[in-house]
């Protein structure tokens, strides 16, 4: 450590966001430009070096925490993007869109304020790029072997990344007409600005991995055909199949799940349209669910100048302060304003509301939406509290189930689904399909960015192995639960 007593002297300073009057008026990213490299050292510095890193079990990368915030102390900046990339493929996605489990097991805030762990790693991971330390890292030799990854989100291109680099003649393919998957067209750009994608799948591509986008695999070409055409085929096709909410006047004009408005926002900043077909704008809006994809809809919906935008959470309103049955290091449920909140000025959230319906108005389309208090338990509606508020546009942001349960592929390779939407797998990543294996929230269900990558990374060493017989590639986890991550 630089300074040993550096946790005691030098309070949390976290990375500064843009005014929220300001930034609701572009799609540019949220924070402001990378702090200097002095005050990440400072930051850096406050790192206690613990004898047990609860921050590295934290994260299911294994992301050497300790180690690199004692290089950035030291204000060797290559050591220590370096150590970073050694264990996250695409650290710039992390730094912006993980929660950081870690720092909520950070040893310094079971009394005091966590180091700003991910702060710290988006600045090393924005520098990487400056210094040219996170370059192209073709293989040195090929295998022969081929390898097909359909799926080009978080967990398919960690996986494809792995591959290539161990040789192997690697193809992703996506059905959309862009790489990405809900990185292109699912997070709003004012949390990943897209350039940083383009900027990741060129070095993929410099690195050997190839791609094709238009080929829905199951219908454009048969799954069962790319097995053969391939030594083994990883899956990582996400959790795209939404939660629905059987309420009545569900399938009104103007109700739409959260992902087709996020999509046609993103698709808008991309070029394809000047206006989305679906916007928020001159509309009330009403959004249900209270997780990031609700507050992604938020933060689209103040930006397309809606008339008003209401959250509701069926959820009881978190602490304040971890609760006792959620004790460190576990990543607790604690109030917090995400940026969309900031923007918004005063609370949004309607906590323990629960939806009733949905009213149309005289040409039936979407008029209004109908809560209740959701009781303690079974959240189920109180009795006389019901309210109604205006809408013409209401956002399901309920989450995903799994995979789509129609897809083809399932049934062309044989594959079965678990009890929870899934697609089963073993400890290591197989299906019941020779050389066929899954990865990220196809296997595991809808999870966390460093969750998708890290199991991308694992997968990739698992089908590593059945092509050698051996693995160089690391195995940062397994497909059960992480102790302390959520």
């Amino acid at each position: 450590m630089a300074d040993p007593r550096a946790f005691l002297t030098t309070p949390r300073r976290a990375r500064a966001r843009r005014p929220p009057q300001e930034r609701v008026q572009d799609w540019a990213e949220v924070d402001g430009g990378r702090p200097p490299l002095p005050l990440v050292r400072e930051q850096a510095s406050r790192c206690m070096d613990c004898g047990l890193p609860f921050c590295h079990n934290a994260c299911p990368l294994g992301n050497l925490v300790p180690d690199w915030n004692a290089l950035a102390a030291g204000d060797d900046w290559r050591a220590a993007a370096t150590h970073l990339l050694a264990t996250d493929n695409f650290p710039e996605f992390t730094g912006r869109l993980c929660p950081a489990p870690c720092e909520s097991a950070c040893v310094l805030a079971i009394d005091s304020e966590a180091v700003t762990i991910r702060n710290i790693e988006l600045a090393l991971a924005d520098h990487a790029w400056e210094i040219g330390v996170d370059r192209p890292r073709p293989p040195e030799r090929r295998t022969g072997r081929r390898v097909a990854v359909v799926g080009s989100g978080p967990a398919g291109l960690a996986a494809a990344q792995q591959l290539t680099r161990a040789g192997h003649t690697t193809t992703v393919y996506e059905r959309a007409d862009r790489l990405g998957g809900l990185l292109r067209y699912g997070i709003p750009p004012f949390r990943l600005e897209k350039h940083r994608l383009d900027r990741r799948l060129d070095q993929l591509r410099a690195e050997g991995t190839r791609f094709r986008t238009g080929v829905d695999v199951g219908r454009d070409l048969p799954a069962d055909r790319l097995r053969s055409d391939h030594d083994a085929v990883l899956l990582a096709v996400g959790a795209t199949a939404p939660r629905g909410l059987p309420s009545p006047g569900h399938d009104l004009p103007g109700v739409r799940h959260a992902m087709d408005y996020l999509t046609q926002a993103n698709r808008a900043d991309q070029g394809d349209f000047p206006r989305p077909p679906l916007t928020a704008e001159g509309r009330h809006v009403v959004i249900v669910g209270g997780g990031d994809t609700a507050a992604d809809c938020l933060g689209t919906a103040l930006r397309q100048h809606a008339t008003s935008v209401i959250q509701l959470d069926i959820n009881p309103r978190p602490p304040d302060r971890r609760a006792a049955e959620q004790p460190w290091p576990v990543h607790p449920k604690v109030y917090r304003r995400t940026a969309s909140h900031e923007e918004a000025g005063e609370e949004p959230r309607v906590f323990a509301a629960t939806t009733v319906g949905f009213d149309p108005g005289p040409d039936g389309r979407l008029a209004a939406v109908r809560f209740a208090h959701a009781t303690p338990g079974d959240r189920r509606p109180e009795a006389g509290t019901e309210r109604t508020l205006p809408a013409q546009l209401a956002l399901l942001a309920l989450g995903f189930t799994g995979p789509e349960p129609d897809s083809p592929i399932a049934g062309q390779l044989g594959l079965a689904f678990g009890p929870h939407g899934a697609l089963a797998r073993d400890a290591h990543f197989a299906t019941a399909a020779d050389g066929v294996f899954v990865a990220g929230d196809a296997g595991r269900g809808q999870s966390l960015i460093v969750w998708a990558i890290a199991e991308g990374r694992a997968a990739a060493a698992a089908v590593d192995h059945y092509l050698r017989g051996t693995t160089d590639l690391p195995t940062p986890v397994t497909p059960a639960d992480h102790p302390l991550a959520p």
